[in-house]
């Protein structure tokens, strides 16, 4: 099988895999009981799809029993190049690096296509499989199976030569392969940046992850309200969260210019309706969000900001928006701002609101009057 890995090797750099690797299959037991546990402590929140048949994850043969191996890929994209700006006084949002640009779903499952493929060309009678992240396939187990790289601290899979800024593909296939070389070893050390930064203390001890402090799952899966004692963590995150990676001694700069795509004006995205938002968004993956869900993030990220010159607009939104869930998230804004107007607004809402949980974050914040701001609404002059 040594040429046919060197074919699929050549083959997924041709593609822009910067990484290869190659593993049998079996069953992971020694992910298996931590996965169960973490399902029975509910840390998958609204992600229910986790808990479907775990058994597939942990021994992808349960999928079809023909299969033997998986090949490994890892496709790299661009670390942030955030502009220089002060994202409360321009009242900017961040997005994750990663969903810049046409969704990755798409990019990264066409090139592994390809490289599936290839290795149909080299044998016609080959199961191949591929999947990405939305498939039931453990992708950083088989990627470290694979000799990859490690699990960091982050729970990302980290390598030492591209840090943790790449998208994992698996091929699926009755081919038999066997890792090369020795298991790839431990490189974070006694670092602990990724835990010690986390704006939601998500990361703990142990490369373990609470998804439901996680500012990407915040942002990104969960669909209801943002609990109001996480809201403030968020900080300017509007879709996804990079500082984990950021933080990681790993992942290098490339000094590229900033992108501005990656901070949008928070104004602007408060005015799109549904077909603007499909305009924008719904070549991106940014699209999984939907528009309720990047407008609620929108509003909290502007209550966040401090910024008074944010209330007309959220002032707007909380008048006009018709879905309930931004209107919550926009009276919380303004009674974290606080100041006449904000409270103006939320009292003219108080009167006219007909939805029992919009009509509860206007009383909480009537009564915040601003207080939650922990730099004091005077920071910023206008509105005063």
């Amino acid at each position: 099988m040594a040429q046919l890995e060197e074919i699929l090797t050549a083959a997924a750099h041709t593609q822009g895999f910067v990484l290869v690797g190659f593993a049998a299959l079996r069953r992971l037991d020694n992910r298996a009981e931590f996965f169960n546990r973490w399902l029975a402590e509910g840390r998958q929140g609204e992600m229910g799809w986790l808990g479907r048949d775990p058994e597939r994850r942990f021994d992808p043969r349960r999928i079809d029993p023909r299969l033997r191996s998986v090949v490994s890929l890892g496709y790299p994209y661009a670390a942030p190049a955030i502009p220089n700006i002060d994202w409360r006084a321009a009242m900017r949002g961040r997005i994750a690096a990663y969903a810049l640009g046409p969704d990755y779903h798409d990019t990264v499952l066409e090139r592994a296509r390809a490289v599936a493929a290839r290795l149909k060309g080299e044998r016609p009678d080959a199961v191949a499989r591929v999947y990405i992240d939305t498939g039931a396939v453990f992708e950083r187990e088989w990627a470290a199976e694979a000799r990859m790289g490690w699990f960091g601290r982050n729970t990302n899979l980290l390598n030492r030569h591209h840090g943790s800024y790449f998208f994992l593909a698996e091929i699926l296939t009755d081919a038999e392969f066997e890792p090369r070389g020795e298991p790839y070893r431990e490189h974070c050390g006694t670092c602990r940046q990724c835990l010690d930064r986390c704006p939601t203390g998500a990361l703990a001890a142990g490369y373990v992850i609470e998804p439901r402090l996680c500012i990407s799952y915040l942002t990104i899966e969960h669909r209801g309200p943002i609990p109001a004692a996480l809201r403030p963590g968020l900080g300017n995150w509007i879709f996804g969260c990079d500082v984990c990676q950021e933080v990681c001694l790993w992942n290098v700069s490339t000094g590229a210019a900033g992108d501005d795509a990656l901070v949008p004006f928070l104004p602007g995205l408060l005015a799109l309706d549904d077909e603007g938002f499909r305009r924008r968004f719904g070549e991106s993956a940014v699209a999984r969000a939907q528009r309720r869900g990047l407008l609620r993030n929108a509003v909290v990220v502007l209550g966040n900001s401090g910024n008074r010159a944010a209330v007309p607009v959220l002032a707007r939104t909380l008048e006009h928006e018709a879905e309930p869930l931004v209107r919550a998230h926009a009276a919380w804004a303004l009674g974290r701002l606080g100041g006449g107007r904000a409270r103006a607004a939320l009292e003219r809402r108080r009167a006219t609101e007909s939805d029992p949980a919009v009509s509860a974050e206007v009383e909480a914040a009537l009564a915040a009057r601003g207080q939650a701001y922990p730099h004091g609404p005077a920071a910023w002059p206008p509105g005063k």
